[in-house]
This record gives C-alpha cells, sequence and structure tokens, in this order.
C-alpha cells in the first residue's frame, strides 16, 4: 500500500489540473480501497489496445494515461520512421469523453510535430481502419470501449497497413511509454498540425464498402430490415450503404438511433446480449420484418436475429453467421474460379467448422489467437495469398481486406445480401445455415464468461486458470480429453501418446482441452475486460434438415451438463 500511495502522490504536483488534485486528496484520505485500485497498476494494452473505466489515477483512462500512451507512441514512430513526415489518424465513439479525449489525443501527436487527421464528429472502427491506408497515415487511433459498459473508454492503436498493432510493435510501443514520466508528455497543441477530416474519407469508405459487399442479391424490395445502432456510431455509416445497395425496407429504431454514451435504453450496448436488441426484434415482429441487425458502440461488431423454422426471429451466434458469411464468399469466389492462393481465417476459440468449410472447398483456414489484430497480420504476413474472409466468434467478420479490422458495417450488407438472395428463392438464412450444417457436419458452440473485478478479480482469474493447469480437465460429459493445447507454453499434448507438438503460434493465456467425440473446451482471461471466458463447442451428424430441432435440442442437452459437471451453469 505505501507504494500505491507514494504513487498517487506524484498526481498532487502542480503538473496536474486542481480538479484532479483534489479528487486524488480526497481519495487519500478518505477512500484507501478506492485509491488501490486506481493506482495499483498501469493501464495496460490487451488484445484490443487499452480499454477500462473512466477516472483520475494510473489504471483509469484520463487525459494523462492517454496522454502518456500517446506521447509514447509518437516517440515510438520518429524512431521508426525518422525521416518521413509522420501522419496519424483519429477516430472517437459515442462514449462519454470520447471526443474530449480523441481531441487531447490529437493535441499530443500536434505538440509532437505529427500531422493529425481527426474526425470532426463520432465515426465507425472500420472506418478509422480504411482510414489508415486511405489517407497514407504511419498510425491510427480510435477512442472506444467497444460493447464496454458506459464507465469504460479505450485507445485502439492501429498501424501503417490499418490493423491493430501486433508483435513486436506492441511491446516496442509498451516500452517507450513506460520509459516515460507523465510529465514527459507534451500537451501544448500545435493547430497547424491538426486538420478535421469527414465527409470525403466517408465517401470514399461507403463507396468501398458497398463494392465489397454487395452481390446483388434478388429481391432486395421485398426484403425487410430492421437496424439499431444501439446508441452508436454505426448510424453514420449503415443506412446509407443498405441504401446505396438497393435496400428500401429498412426500419431504424429511433430511440436507439441517437449517439449517447450512457445507452439509455440497454442494460449494455453488446449485441451479443439479446436484451440489447429487445426493442428492434419487437419492432420486427410487429412489422414481419425477415432480419434483425444491431451494432456496437464503435460498429465493429453486430448481432444478427433471423426467423427460425418456427417463424419467430432468433439471435444467431458470432459462429453461426461466421460460417454462413463465408460459405456465402466461398461461392461467390467459386462461381469466378478459385486461383489456388485463397484463404479464410478465424481463431482458436471459434467453431471447428470453418475448417470443415475450408477442406470442402479446397482452400485454406488460417487460425489465429483471439483477436482481429491477428487476422489482420495474416494479410501483412501472406502478401501472395488472397484472403476471402473470417471471423470470430465474439460476433466480428472482416470481408475481403480493404478495412483490416472487424467491420459490422460491409458485414451488415453482406449479412443482407445472403437473406435476400435466400429469400428470393424461397428459403431464408436461418435455411441455409441449415443446410450448411447438413453438408459439413452440425456444431453448436457456447460462451459463459464470468466477471471477476478489481485487483481481487485478476488474482482470482490467475488463480482459475492455475488451477486448469495444475488440475487438468479429464473428462467432458463422459468423453476422454485427448488433447491438451496449452498457448502459454506452446505445447500441443496428445494424452493417448504422450507427444509434445509445438504450436506455431505466439504466447497467450489460453488452454484448450478437446475429447475422443471433438467435444472441445477453451478458458482464457479477457484482454479487455475483467472476465474469465470458457468456449465451448459440440458436434454431430445431421443427416436432414428435418432432424435439425431434434439434434438441436441434445446437442443443447449436453452442453447443459457439461457446463453443470464444471460448475458453470
Amino acid at each position: 500500500m505505501n507504494d500505491i500511495l507514494a504513487t498517487a502522490k506524484t498526481w498532487l504536483t502542480d503538473f496536474f489540473d486542481p480538479a484532479v488534485k483534489k479528487e486524488i486528496q480526497h481519495l487519500i484520505e478518505n477512500d484507501p480501497e478506492e485509491l488501490k485500485d486506481r493506482f495499483y497498476k498501469n493501464m495496460e494494452f490487451g488484445t484490443g489496445g487499452m480499454r477500462g473505466v473512466m477516472g483520475v489515477g494510473t489504471n483509469r483512462i484520463n487525459k494523462y494515461t492517454l496522454g502518456k500512451s500517446t506521447q509514447g507512441l509518437s516517440n515510438y514512430l520518429r524512431k521508426v520512421y525518422p525521416d518521413t513526415s509522420l501522419k496519424v489518424v483519429i477516430a472517437y465513439d459515442c462514449r462519454h469523453n470520447s471526443d474530449t479525449l480523441a481531441r487531447t489525443v490529437a493535441e499530443v501527436f500536434s505538440a509532437n510535430k505529427i500531422k493529425v487527421y481527426l474526425f470532426s464528429e463520432l465515426r465507425t472502427t472500420p472506418e478509422l481502419s480504411f482510414a489508415v491506408r486511405h489517407l497514407g497515415c504511419q498510425a491510427g487511433v480510435v477512442l472506444t470501449a467497444s460493447h464496454n459498459p458506459p464507465e469504460y473508454n479505450g485507445y485502439k492503436v492501429y498501424w501503417t497497413d490499418g490493423g491493430q498493432i501486433v508483435p513486436p510493435q506492441d511491446k516496442e510501443i509498451i516500452g517507450e511509454i513506460n520509459r516515460l514520466k507523465i510529465e514527459d508528455v507534451k500537451f501544448k497543441a500545435d493547430e497547424s498540425f491538426i486538420e478535421l477530416i469527414d465527409k470525403e474519407v466517408d465517401e470514399a469508405f461507403i463507396n468501398d464498402s458497398v463494392q465489397n459487399g454487395n452481390f446483388n442479391a434478388p429481391g432486395k424490395d421485398d426484403f425487410s430490415i430492421v437496424f439499431t445502432s444501439l446508441h452508436g456510431t454505426s448510424i453514420t455509416a449503415i443506412p446509407e450503404v443498405l441504401k446505396r445497395a438497393g435496400y428500401s425496407k429498412v426500419t431504424i429504431i429511433e430511440e436507439q438511433a441517437k449517439p449517447d454514451g450512457a445507452f439509455p435504453t440497454v442494460v449494455s450496448p453488446n449485441p451479443e446480449e439479446p436484451e440489447a436488441l429487445t426493442l428492434a426484434m419487437k419492432k420486427a415482429e410487429e412489422i414481419g420484418a425477415d432480419m434483425v441487425v444491431g451494432t456496437d458502440p464503435d460498429s465493429d461488431r453486430l448481432g444478427i436475429a433471423v426467423r427460425n423454422p418456427e417463424g419467430d426471429m432468433e439471435l444467431l451466434n458470432g459462429n453461426q453467421t461466421m460460417v454462413l458469411m463465408t460459405k456465402f464468399l466461398l461461392d461467390q469466389h467459386k462461381k469466378k474460379g478459385f486461383k489456388g492462393n485463397e484463404f479464410i481465417a478465424s481463431t482458436i476459440v471459434s467453431t471447428p467448422m470453418m475448417q470443415d468449410l475450408a477442406d470442402a472447398y479446397g482452400v485454406e483456414c488460417k487460425t489465429s489467437l483471439t483477436g482481429f489484430k491477428w487476422i489482420a497480420k495474416m494479410i501483412v504476413d501472406y502478401p501472395v495469398q488472397h484472403f476471402i474472409g473470417g471471423g470470430e466468434e465474439s460476433f466480428g467478420f472482416m470481408v475481403g481486406d480493404f478495412v483490416r479490422d472487424k467491420d459490422a458495417v460491409t458485414s451488415t450488407l453482406l449479412a443482407c445480401e445472403i437473406g435476400s438472395m435466400a429469400k428470393a428463392k424461397g428459403s431464408s438464412f436461418y435455411e441455409e445455415l441449415i443446410k450448411c450444417y447438413v453438408e459439413f457436419g452440425f456444431y453448436k458452440e457456447k460462451l459463459v464468461s464470468l466477471t471477476k473485478k478489481g485487483m481481487s478479480g485478476a488474482q482470482e482469474i490467475a488463480q482459475m486458470m492455475q488451477d486448469y493447469k495444475e488440475n487438468p480437465v479429464k473428462s467432458l460429459d463422459g468423453s476422454e480429453v485427448i488433447t491438451v493445447d496449452d498457448y502459454n507454453t506452446s505445447t500441443s499434448t496428445d494424452l493417448r501418446t504422450g507427444k509434445v507438438t509445438p504450436i506455431a503460434l505466439p504466447k497467450s493465456n489460453v488452454l484448450i482441452y478437446t475429447t475422443e467425440d471433438g467435444t472441445r473446451m477453451a478458458a482464457r482471461p479477457s484482454g479487455t475486460e475483467p472476465k474469465i471466458k470458457f468456449y465451448f463447442s459440440v458436434n454431430t451428424e445431421l443427416k436432414n434438415a428435418a432432424d435439425f430441432k431434434k439434434v438441436n435440442e441434445t446437442m443443447d442437452t449436453k452442453l447443459s451438463r457439461i457446463l453443470h459437471e464444471l460448475n458453470l451453469d
């Protein structure tokens, strides 16, 4: 506690604003536990950059922590590009303080004589990724906390290729940041280095979104869509993209159309949660819509609900939408003729069905660690190969490579194309998914997240992961575990033979157990939230579409048994 107190007192100097000093002094005198949580560590880059609760302290998102990160990034850019006129682009979402924090970041860059393109108003994360390359920038930053609660904000850094930073850049940037004191940050802006941008980049991004997501599906005039931006940024792009692609029956949930960092109509602005789409689902039932689309605040994730075989609106999970979107793209490329260098991509905790799809079409499926930065890195690492599309279970998908991050804007259009085309031929989005299960095998996934906040929560999560390593799972629902993949040691162990095979991916705190019947369980701490996540996948044969309901219920029951035996239900 003495070290924490000493760190807190460094924020009482005249370098800090009077209101900040007053708050720190109050915490020192009256709330030692809160003081500890705010200062026990420095905010660090995780799988999606830097994300946390806003407030005063080294473990909070604020002017000073973001200023220090930006100063470190500025210093790093100068080292990497010593003889270059540096340029960065900055976007921000709807969250509280995102606009002012973005302005602070811009001012620090400008004080370091780095040209800044700052979006004049909130914009989507995929547009920021696009803008990095469109404007020829060395880096980009977006102020967002994605789908986290209202008290959060964050800072994601993008590199020259438009993808989020990956090794070695991430660790080297962190090294530059850690060498700094907050007092080293140059906060005094040079306005001559800051340029506001908007419509020109918007137009280019929207045009490319339509070009990549539009496959001239028939029946667009008869395809009814309910869309909600959940108070976020996608309202700036998705309605226009759908309009230009030819969709006229688009109903926008007006109560959620206005950007608002308080997210007043939802418990959480996360399209993974059925509750977030309550208003949209209700409207869809009222008007008989074919599809509901909801996006998170920065518009990189999308939730899709479509009518199931019983005619009810059902929210699909990220694996389901990823599989059908990927199959659709593969079909489109197959029509043109494969060249032999194509690949699709997914992550280690997403559905194994992606590999089956790749095998069936004769293309490669590359599998990465969790996080779209790794999928974007594949495009850079394999320049002679052609990326078709890919995604991850957490409701993210990327169509082609013009955006180098998950992109709910273009993916929304793609989903509508699939639905419209299916309806025009007497089928539906859901029926096309069931056809995939018949053709490639029926995979069913389940995610369980446990929230553990604060310093004690972080310790609890670390202990849970340690327990799984020291007392590994032996079986799941009666099926013996035959393979243990430990990404922290980069080893895959076959328990039947004892053979240990290296895993050719960067180290990550992930454990995956696979059983004899193909059941899979993965455990990993979240890189952006105080959570530990458990991912389950079961599979079986689906002989025909008529058996779907029965087999689906069997898979649900199997998953329930597994969760119960692991005390996760």
